[in-house]
Order: structure tokens, then C-alpha cells, then sequence
């Protein structure tokens, strides 16, 4: 475990954020700033006044230009970093080609050095692809953008990923982090903080740059996209038929009639090609055209229920809450733009 500063006396704890070319500014600017930050707060914010020693390190010092098309500078080697509490690599922009292995056999080796040395090791979003490549999350939990999520399976199928979850802390000494979308860097910047610094800290940190945890995971966020590439024509075509009519009362009897087979042989090809069992896609389907309807319209929930497919308001909401984490009242104030952004021209 990384030493714990609760005080001034203590040295700061060094932090390594690791800068590559497909590093995005946003990530690695803002857990830059926001863990730098304790010496500009103003009192009675804070206590304390450097906890954290933040140096962006890379394979060579001097400007980069990152995946944004914007430069840093990378303050120093890697290869002379000889002890570091906490490694941070930010956010990555993924190619159209996806993740390319060995590119960074140097900083891989490092990482692997700095975690037999104690140090935490932490991935904000898409970060995780270069951390994989250490072996180090093999067989641990970890979390992914949701965009990247099949990406990375593909890449790393030894590391159970979970896009669903914002935080993710694993290992024998809780020292493998990750954080899930965008900008649940907010969590990983706040659970540093409150785990070496304390919940007040970490209010105060939060207070400041009005940065929130997401208490409701990535569910809310995730949009269902029916799985098609599996090759079985027959589940094909059921899938594009219930894509336009899902809200009839019975599309599971259709689907199959549709399919010209059996019951028990339909519902096992379909989950085998779909990932998920028909009724279940069905579902998704629905809470799918509900979210989009609670986002752009005023109707009410019960309206909406019936629009898509449940005579059961009830059954709608338990579902609705199930799937996405959030009620759809709580879902429509989540998403839908607020009057101060709406216009004629904008709504």
C-alpha cells in the first residue's frame, strides 16, 4: 500500500501520469489539474496543501501532440522514475483498427516495475488497453468504456470486463483501479483522494470543481444494440422484423412463426446468436424506445408503457428501473435538455 499522507508533514505521494499519443487531453488535463489543486483551493477548503506530486512521464520528455491533436509536455522520462505511489494512464483514443500490442514494451516494463514496488495502478476509461498489456489485470475485474467494451474483450479476453460499473478495484492489495466512461475519471480522481486524504478532502475536492460521483453506474448510459453479426439468417430476420414491432402484444409468437421453428429450438438458436434470450431482447428493445421517448417528449410514463409495448405501468417502471438503474422519472430529469437550453430552434 502506497504510504498514506494525512498531513503536511508528509512527503507528497508521487503520481506518474503516463502520456502516449493516443492519450486524449481531457483525461489527462483534468486529473491533472484536479489532483494538483490542493495548494489554490481557498480556505477553509482544505487543510492541506500538497498531498499529491502529479508529473506527466513519458517515453521521452519534451512536447507530445496527443490523439486530440493537442500539445503537452511530457515532464519526464519514465525510465527515471524510480519510485512512484500511483500510475495513472488517461483515457485513449481507439483507431479504427483497434488496439495495436507492443507499441509501448518500454512503459509496459515500467508499470510492471512500479507495481512490484508498491505502487497503485489505475486506468481512466479506454487507459486499460495499454495497462492489459502488463499481464497485471489477468483474471482481475475491470472496467471499460461501454463503447470499447467488445474491443477490449476481443483484445484481452483473460481480463472479465464490466463497462457497466464506474469503479472497479481489484487485486490482493485493492491495487489494480479502473474506472469505466468518460468521465468517471471523477470517481478515480475522488476515491484517490478519499483513500489517501479522507471523505473530507474529497467533499471539498468535489465541492469545488463541482465534480460528482456516479452513484448510478454506466446502466443509464449504455445504449442496447441487438447483436447481428453472428451469421444465423433465420435469428437474422426475427431480429429485423422485432426491430419495427416490438409494442405488438405477442412478438414473440410472431418471431417464431416467422422463423418456421420450433419454440425450444428457436429460443436456443436465438440466444446463442443474439447474447441474450428473445424475450430479453424484446425488453431492451422496449426500455430502448422508452428512454428515447422520455428524453424528447412530455408524455407520461403510463402513455409511454402503453406506447411500447406494456398494458402494466407498473411492471413498465420495476423493468425500466431494472435495466437502466434509474426510474424513468429519474431518467427523463437525467437526460432530457433542460428549458434554460431549449429554443424554437432547439428542443
Amino acid at each position: 500500500m502506497p504510504r498514506e499522507a494525512t498531513g503536511t508533514s508528509l512527503k507528497p505521494l508521487h503520481v506518474s501520469l503516463v502520456a502516449i499519443p493516443d492519450a486524449v487531453v481531457s483525461t489527462l488535463s483534468g486529473v491533472f489539474d484536479v489532483m494538483n489543486a490542493f495548494s489554490v483551493l481557498p480556505p477553509p477548503e482544505v487543510a492541506i496543501t500538497r498531498p499529491f506530486e502529479v508529473q506527466i512521464v513519458g517515453i521521452e520528455t519534451g512536447p507530445l501532440t496527443l490523439a486530440s491533436l493537442v500539445p503537452v509536455t511530457v515532464q519526464r522520462s519514465i525510465a527515471t522514475v524510480e519510485a512512484t505511489d500511483i500510475v495513472i494512464v488517461p483515457s485513449i483514443l481507439l483507431r479504427p483498427d483497434g488496439w495495436r500490442k507492443g507499441r509501448y514494451p518500454e512503459l509496459v516494463d515500467r508499470v510492471n516495475r512500479m507495481h512490484a514496488g508498491g505502487a497503485l495502478i489505475c486506468s481512466a476509461c479506454s487507459g486499460i488497453f495499454l495497462l492489459a498489456e502488463t499481464g497485471l489485470f489477468d483474471g482481475a475485474d475491470a472496467t471499460v468504456h461501454f463503447g470499447y467494451a467488445g474491443a477490449f474483450a476481443a483484445a484481452f479476453p483473460q481480463v472479465p470486463i464490466h463497462p457497466e460499473r464506474v469503479l472497479v478495484v481489484s487485486g490482493r492489495r485493492e491495487e489494480l483501479i479502473s474506472s469505466g466512461a468518460s468521465m468517471t475519471w471523477h470517481d478515480l480522481v475522488l476515491y484517490l483522494i478519499a483513500r489517501h486524504m479522507g471523505a473530507a478532502a474529497a467533499r471539498s475536492i468535489a465541492r469545488f470543481f463541482a465534480l460528482q460521483w456516479h452513484q448510478d453506474g454506466l446502466a443509464p448510459y449504455i445504449v442496447f444494440e441487438g447483436r447481428k453479426d453472428h451469421g444465423d439468417t433465420a435469428i437474422q430476420a426475427a431480429q429485423d422484423w422485432v426491430a419495427t414491432h416490438f409494442s405488438v402484444a405477442n412478438p414473440l409468437e410472431e418471431m417464431i412463426l416467422r422463423a418456421g421453428l420450433t419454440e425450444r429450438t428457436f429460443k436456443r438458436r436465438f440466444t446463442a446468436a443474439a447474447g441474450v434470450s428473445p424475450i430479453a431482447y424484446v425488453q431492451r428493445l422496449r426500455i430502448e424506445e422508452a428512454k428515447r421517448r422520455l428524453e424528447g417528449t412530455e408524455a407520461s410514463v403510463d402513455e409511454i408503457s402503453w406506447q411500447v409495448g406494456y398494458e402494466e405501468p407498473a411492471f413498465f417502471r420495476r423493468l425500466f428501473k431494472r435495466v437502466t438503474g434509474l426510474a424513468p422519472g429519474a431518467y427523463r430529469r437525467r437526460f432530457q435538455i433542460p428549458d434554460f437550453a431549449r429554443s424554437d430552434k432547439n428542443t
